[in-house]
């Protein structure tokens, strides 16, 4: 058996192919070319793997016609090493190659390729095409050399390279996996689960949850992943991502999750058990007066302004998930929470005892976007005590911040799931508000409305000098009272300077 390759090596032969196209097409255009020819050599790869394996086992001159001992069927003349021999109209070989494929594996690789313009010389020539293919043929992405977790992990490093280096699209491409993580704790996934993702992007957010149980030593693979996007590039790059970490049962279809919901059962919404969201921030093109006349009935709580379609995506997962079973944990920006335009549509989704939880987050967060961030947590059946209750929880300083970048840590995580899951006061960090309260405050959702440090309790309540110095002389008080007491009994141990 061969020796598997380092992660090093692997993300240094991956980001190889990148370096490969500077110059000749814009770093946002990388993903198009470099991930569809990834997943090219590896299906092809894994198909000789296969063939050698059954020759072996039932002698030579088989191995390519036992088509139930492979994952999928390379057509002739299809096949990595045939375009690898082509010296000119490169991209044209590279193109009939795939389509072959998909054509060849319609249940399973139909479109996965995508549409990359690959017979346009003037963007990428054949020589520069033929550079590339030597390049990715300088390693063989066989399972026995680059195994399924070592491959995704690979590919996860590229979809954030390229997240990096795409500047303004990289938000729609990753999103920061250390808070998807968090999220994903926050909502526990559990075996034979439906998760879902209406703006799934490269499947970030599917495939954490999927890793999470993997962690957790549970059976990760009885879980049923869905999701949408927009984006022909990135449902493709979706599904190469779940395959590439050995994942299979999952379904990525490629569309308008507000105007063409994807998901449906006897013409309603299919529903969920959990959905975990990063939706487009406040997109203007959006198609409100079908929303307000929604056949599905999206529009429960309202239908949101032109200029913002948060709300859209906010209730198209409500209505997605399972009415017993369902939670959902969404990413936004802060504004989502106290706009005027969408006011109504709050004090109804308060009325309807949905929200669970608001999580305040610190900045940059988003990708490339110094934002502040939060995540709403929604659950239809909430447990007794939390019934007619939100938990704010601020936790904008639990992050660390590093250049353009932020990141959570272990520790963040676990302050942040502790005071979740305790679903009780936290002085300076959580706050459990009845619904009622929050409706008089004009259904403002913002965090720091109702956390507040002890420093800005007591600014808050001094009204004038007078309330001032009275806080302060009894603060006074109470400090000189806890210092006797802990003096007292710190003596009573033996305690000394």
């Amino acid at each position: 058996m061969p020796e598997t390759i380092s992660q090093q090596d692997l993300e240094r032969y991956f980001w190889g192919a990148a370096v490969l196209l500077r110059g000749y097409i814009d770093s946002s255009d990388y993903k198009q070319f470099i991930f569809p020819l990834l997943y090219f050599k590896r299906v092809c790869d894994v198909f000789d793997e296969e063939a050698e394996e059954v020759t072996q086992e039932y002698g030579p001159g088989v191995g390519e016609d036992f088509a139930e001992y492979h994952r999928f069927t390379i057509p002739k003349e299809s096949h990595w090493a045939d375009v690898r021999e082509k010296t000119t109209d490169v991209g044209v070989a590279i193109q009939n190659a795939m389509r072959e494929i998909e054509k060849n594996n319609p249940e399973r690789l139909a479109g996965i390729f995508g549409d990359a313009p690959w017979t346009n010389k003037s963007r990428l020539s054949d020589e520069t095409l033929r550079d590339l293919i030597e390049h990715l043929s300088s390693e063989k992405l066989s399972l026995s050399r680059v195994p399924q977790d070592e491959l995704g992990q690979g590919y996860e490093y590229l979809i954030k390279k390229f997240a990096d280096d795409s500047g303004h699209t990289a938000a729609e491409f990753y999103t920061n996996r250390t808070l998807v993580k968090l999220m994903t704790l926050m909502l526990d996934p559990k075996e034979s689960e439906s998760i879902y993702d209406p703006t799934c992007g490269t499947g970030g957010m599917l495939l954490v949850a999927a890793l999470q149980l993997k962690e957790q030593g549970k059976e990760y693979r009885s879980l049923k992943l869905y999701g949408q996007d927009i984006n022909l590039i990135t449902s493709s790059i979706a599904r190469m991502n779940l395959f590439l970490h050995g994942i299979d049962d999952f379904e990525i279809v490629r569309g308008d999750t507000l105007a063409q919901p994807a998901f449906l059962k006897n013409d309603k919404l299919r529903q969920f058990d959990v959905v975990l969201a990063n939706p487009p921030y406040s997109i203007k093109k959006w198609n409100r007066d079908a929303f307000a006349a929604d056949p599905y009935g999206r529009n429960m709580y309202g239908v949101p302004p032109q200029g913002r379609a948060d709300y859209a995506f906010f209730q198209h997962i409500i209505k997605s998930m399972n009415r017993k079973t369902g939670r959902c944990a969404i990413l936004f920006p802060h504004g989502v929470l106290f706009r005027d335009a969408e006011l109504d549509i709050r004090k109804k989704m308060i009325d309807a005892d949905i929200i669970e939880c608001v999580l305040g987050l610190g900045p940059k967060l988003f990708y490339n976007s110094p934002m502040y961030s939060c995540v709403v947590i929604c659950r239809w059946n909430k447990r007794p005590e939390q019934k007619g209750k939100i938990l704010f929880i601020d936790a904008s300083k639990e992050v660390t911040i590093e250049k353009t970048q932020s990141f959570l840590e272990d520790n963040h995580r676990k302050k942040i799931l502790d005071a979740y899951q305790s679903f009780m006061d936290i002085e300076g960090f959580a706050k459990v508000v009845p619904n009622e309260e929050i409706q008089t405050h004009n259904a403002n959702l913002s965090v720091q409305m109702y956390v507040r440090s002890a420093l800005e309790q007591i600014r808050a309540e001094c009204e004038t000098l007078d309330d001032c110095i009275e806080n302060w002389e009894v603060s006074t008080e109470v400090f000189k009272k806890t210092y006797a007491d802990l003096v007292s009994s710190l003596g009573e141990v033996g305690f000394h300077e």
